[in-house]
């Protein structure tokens, strides 16, 4: 949800050393100076500001439509299904619309897209409200966000560049992040109180409006503070050429690869959770909110954690991946619902550092040109598992049990995470250092031609 002039130049492609095989992202001039130094921008405020309004209105729909599934079908199947529906078109389309994306002007294009949004939450609205509500109206409006996000997530992703400059980029990125766990801490309170006192229908209602606000704020910007980049011109091989400069580029395709297995097997959240909330614990909508609510807790911590580091480093990626997968493996045998629940703080922090990292990685380290196909690619393999993971999640969900599905899931993000991290340090001749540093312990990565030079001496 996050992502100048022409005189603006790209942040210069990350270089391979030795202590980071994927190279660091290049830091902002403000990078630990202070943690919410982008918002010094006005344009930037007023989006800032939209959107903790509208991703609010976003969690209670994605609450309220899992819940409403759930309730309607009994299967946790059919919940994977609705999350795969929405995240489907960025697995077909996503590409192509990162093409779109470098080619139009980001403010209007974010215009459109939040405004069709906004019209499905208030058509399943007064489906719901009416009484006329089947599953398969949830599944038609989830699949026609998801053809509106094809479009709406590069171009916001893209358009925070324009709005803060290549400098208080790192800190957008970061910052975004934080907004969106923050409206998630809000978001899942306000659907389960909505779901058990009104019903579903007002949850969607609420985020229909919300949209309201980012438009709004769209509309009072700036444009003249605005870092123009030049768009791309209409042309044959654009997206072909997209693809070229990420194959060109190992520590992308590394980051956009270990972010697809974690992003698949690992985020399967709308499914684990409800079950978890409703067949293992037997505890309603609200546990159910309130896995979400700590879940978000813990995200938002990252985000601001992030936000002050000011760094993204592949090394922070992996470790991330690997704690990550590992706390949902503890999570899924946890005996007691308020023991799964606490576990849902440290998954957030550590699942928000991995979104983090990643994001602000791929997005500093590409030319701002090809943006918008990089960025497209990165949100079609992030959001676009989904629709591959959830139903395998359901499925094993249904047939084994969500405890095995939540393990299995984390057993394959930490799987990855070490098998990358592990083949980085190899082509970088790296070896794992363990030891001592001003009375704290540290563990990093360093060079063997290091370890046989102090042998040598």
């Amino acid at each position: 949800m996050s992502t100048g002039s022409g005189a603006d130049s790209a942040p210069a492609p990350s270089t391979s050393t030795p202590e980071d095989p994927a190279g660091p992202s290049k830091p902002s001039k403000s990078s630990k100076s202070s943690m919410f130094s982008s918002l010094k921008s006005r344009n930037y405020r007023l989006f800032f500001a939209g959107q903790v309004v509208s991703n609010t209105g976003t969690w209670m729909q994605r609450i309220a439509q899992d819940w409403l599934v759930l309730s309607l079908t009994g299967s946790s199947t059919a919940v994977g299904v609705t999350t795969a529906l929405q995240f489907l078109p960025m697995l077909l389309f996503g590409l192509y619309g990162g093409v779109l994306v470098d080619r139009l002007p980001k403010r209007p294009t974010l215009l459109v897209t939040q405004s069709a949004m906004a019209v499905t939450g208030l058509a399943l609205a007064f489906l719901t409200l009416s009484g006329h509500v089947q599953v398969w109206h949830v599944y038609l409006a989830a699949f026609a966000v998801g053809l509106a996000t094809v479009v709406d997530n590069p171009a916001r992703q893209t358009f925070v560049s324009e709005m803060v400059g290549p400098d208080e980029l790192q800190n957008a990125v970061s910052l975004n992040s934080a907004n969106f766990q923050s409206a998630r801490l809000i978001g899942p309170a306000v659907a389960g109180l909505m779901i058990t006192g009104v019903g579903t229908g007002w949850a969607f209602l609420a985020n229909g409006l919300s949209f309201v606000a980012p438009i709004a704020g769209l509309l009072l910007m700036r444009t003249r503070d605005l870092h123009v980049v030049e768009r791309a011109p209409r042309g044959k091989g654009q997206l072909r050429e997209g693809l070229h400069y990420v194959a060109g580029r190992p520590d992308l395709i590394w980051t956009i690869v270990l972010v697809g297995f974690v992003s698949t097997f690992g985020f399967n959240f709308p499914v684990y959770l409800s079950a978890f909330a409703d067949d293992v614990f037997h505890a309603g909508a609200g546990s159910y909110s309130l896995f979400n609510t700590l879940m978000a807790v813990g995200s938002l911590a990252g985000a601001l954690l992030a936000a002050r580091r000011g760094t993204a480093r592949m090394r922070v990626l992996v470790a991330g991946a690997v704690a990550f997968g590992t706390l949902e493996i503890v999570a899924a045998f946890a005996p007691s619902l308020w023991l799964f629940a606490l576990l849902m703080v440290p998954i957030g922090m550590f699942g928000m550092t991995v979104n983090v990292t990643a994001n602000s990685s791929v997005q500093l380290s590409t030319d701002p040109a090809m943006r918008g196909r990089v960025m497209s690619l990165y949100m079609m393999v992030f959001m676009g598992g989904a629709p591959l993971g959830a139903p395998i999640a359901g499925w094993i969900t249904d047939a084994y049990g969500v405890r095995a599905g939540l393990a299995v899931g984390g057993a394959i993000a930490a799987a990855a995470a070490v098998t990358i991290g592990l083949f980085l340090a190899r082509v970088g001749n790296l070896r794992l250092s363990v030891g001592w540093h001003h009375g704290h312990p540290r563990v990093g990565l360093v060079p063997r031609e290091r370890e046989q030079l102090a042998t040598a001496a």
